[in-house]
């Protein structure tokens, strides 16, 4: 069963649900296997590596020949790279985290959907006065960056504020269930990241899709450590959850000593390297417990449209017992 909705409208899809675009693991295969599922899937442009987009961009147009989109953290690129992205064709892109507003109009003018991401309410008038097609509001119990709103009460609120412009609900959905909670608040649909990532098809280790399986909510905090650790360049208003480890728990409100300890910085690397997860950034959403095992992102799509549609009938059902 497909819900439509002015969302799946906008791109032409089955069902409303997009891949958020997460930096380096929502690839070309990921967003493929997404929009063949139905849904939207967004390439994780992050920012606008050019050998990296070439490579992912020709993935995801030679598997799918659905609507999909990319995905860009504009406080990171240069209208060059964006220029360039519009020319590969895409259905939509999504720009996060930062001033919209020097790239919306190149957007607009290649008559490609524009999706923008925001986190509190001066970024979602922002969001409207620059014309975005579609906002998306992320609560803060997303994976990775992000604000300081939570969910349930955010979304409403920019659905409201938007109006007409169709929104999307971001941050701690994780299943079927989740779609159907943030359809009733009045959201358009979902931008679904952390479920994603524990799919066959995301450019993530065995190490980090195992560790977010066996994670759980209480374990993820919001914070600038591994930021810091990585010299990532992150503005400070954006902290990103992650799932707790050995590092962070040393370096948490050490940020500025962190800072300046060049062998801690130089362990982080070695970490990485060595994919260590008692140190590395694993980003995860706070709904990491729904998470129980790796799974075709295709599938995914689908099981997560059906079971939304389920609960809906189940609380329709409800509501008609009830005499509500």
């Amino acid at each position: 069963m497909s819900l439509s909705t002015p969302f799946t409208d906008l791109v032409s899809i089955e069902h409303p649900i997009a891949l958020a675009p997460m930096g380096g693991s929502a690839g070309g295969a990921l967003a493929a296997a997404v929009s063949d599922g139905g849904g939207l899937g967004l390439v994780g442009g992050g920012r606008g590596d050019r050998g990296w987009l070439e490579r992912e961009l020709a993935i995801v147009r030679a598997r799918t020949g659905k609507p999909w989109g990319v995905g860009f953290l504009t406080w990171a690129i240069d209208i060059d790279t964006m220029m360039w992205a519009l020319g590969q064709h895409p259905h939509a892109v999504m720009l996060s985290f930062g001033d919209p507003g020097p790239f919306a109009a190149r957007v607009r003018a290649a008559d490609v959907p524009l999706i923008i991401q925001v986190t509190d309410l001066e970024e979602a008038q922002r969001a409207v006065d620059v014309g975005a097609d579609l906002i998306v509001a992320q609560g803060s119990e997303a994976g990775g960056h992000g604000g300081r709103r939570a969910t349930l009460p955010f979304v409403p609120i920019v659905v409201d504020l938007a109006a007409p412009t169709p929104v999307l609900a971001a941050g701690g959905i994780a299943d079927g269930r989740g779609l159907a909670a943030v359809l009733a608040l009045g959201a358009a649909g979902a931008l679904i990241g952390t479920r994603f990532q524990a799919s066959h098809e995301a450019i993530v280790p065995a190490q980090v899709s195992k560790a977010i399986i066996s994670g759980h909510g209480a374990d993820t905090e919001r914070t600038r450590v591994l930021d810091i650790a990585r010299g990532s360049g992150w503005p400070a208003k954006y902290t990103a959850r992650v799932l707790r480890n050995a590092y962070v728990d040393r370096w948490r409100d050490r940020e500025e000593e962190l800072a300046d300890d060049h062998e801690a910085l130089r362990a982080y690397n070695r970490a990485v390297d060595d994919i260590d997860t008692d140190a590395i950034s694993i980003w995860c959403s706070d709904a990491i417990d729904l998470i129980n095992e790796v799974d075709s992102a295709t599938d995914l799509v689908r099981q997560l449209a059906s079971d939304a549609s389920a609960a809906l009938a189940r609380v329709a059902g409800s509501a008609r017992t009830t005499g509500c």
